[in-house]
């Protein structure tokens, strides 16, 4: 992996933490994704009509990338509403590197070296280490199985992107795609969960779900560019140390508990990148 695709994964990480962040401060945490999903739907529809069309190839992949999103954001959502953001991201992206390692091993040509594999392997031991304060700090453990749901969805599109996205031979494209019909699926799955009233909101609620969505969009953009430059476990694996700036950011901005297991793993997981970038 290059020095600029290696930075660009990292800033990438910066912007997932940071809409993460952005929506976990809304009251109806899933209102607040639905208006995302919305918002970078809206963005990705003009970011289809720039880009040239994606090859024919591309749409099964497309589809299934819009569906698994869907199924993430749905489990996502309800996470959220049980955990702390400094506790439930890490736990929703925890598995997911070591996941997609797995895949690629099995399914993809991509060359990753055995200290990618380590570095992979540390990030992803790192994550899940945040999971173990749910059963000593009373935190609610219903929270467990929705935040895994949605690492093994991370898992799927990561995997299902990377390959559409080379074989559309347009990241950007595929990206605005991708996006529009999330928010599509999206939008029919919210109307069956919540009804009309969820679309429903303030201005000041759109704005918040329109800045989100700005982050969610460029920072996806991103990785899925990188899918295209580099190895997608290694990409997959250096996207989760967003899971550190997610920390931070509950920890500093948002007031949310720190203990020592928290500081380990983060310790573990910048371990983890060091190994990579080796």
């Amino acid at each position: 992996m290059s020095a600029i695709v290696f930075l660009a994964v990292l800033f990438a990480a910066l912007m997932h933490a940071s809409w993460n962040a952005v929506i976990k401060q809304g009251g109806d945490r899933f209102q607040a994704i639905l208006m995302l999903t919305l918002s970078q739907g809206a963005m990705g529809l003009v970011m289809a009509m720039v880009f040239p069309w994606p090859a024919a190839a591309a749409w099964p992949w497309l589809v299934a990338s819009g569906l698994i999103h869907t199924a993430y954001i749905l489990f996502l959502a309800a996470a959220y509403n049980h955990g702390d953001l400094s506790r439930v991201y890490p736990i929703a992206r925890g598995t997911a590197p070591m996941l997609v390692a797995l895949v690629g091993l099995f399914a993809l040509a991509d060359e990753v070296s055995a200290s990618e594999y380590m570095g992979i392997v540390l990030v992803g031991l790192g994550i899940l280490m945040m999971a173990r304060g749910i059963f000593s700090n009373g935190e609610a453990h219903r929270m467990l199985p929705l935040a895994l749901g949605s690492a093994i969805c991370t898992a799927g599109y990561t995997s299902v992107d990377g390959y559409g996205a080379r074989v559309s031979l347009s990241a950007s494209a595929f990206t605005g795609w991708m996006f529009f019909l999330d928010a599509c699926f999206f939008a029919i799955a919210a109307s069956f969960w919540r009804g009309r009233r969820v679309f429903i909101g303030t201005a000041r609620q759109w704005r918040r779900g329109a800045l989100a969505g700005g982050l969610s969009l460029g920072s996806y953009w991103v990785a899925v560019w990188a899918m295209t430059k580099a190895p997608i476990a290694l990409v997959a694996g250096l996207r989760e140390t967003s899971v550190l700036f997610a920390m931070l950011i509950g920890v500093f901005i948002m007031g949310e508990r720190a203990d020592q297991m928290k500081w380990l793993a983060g310790g573990l997981i910048l371990c983890g990148v060091i190994v990579m970038r080796l």
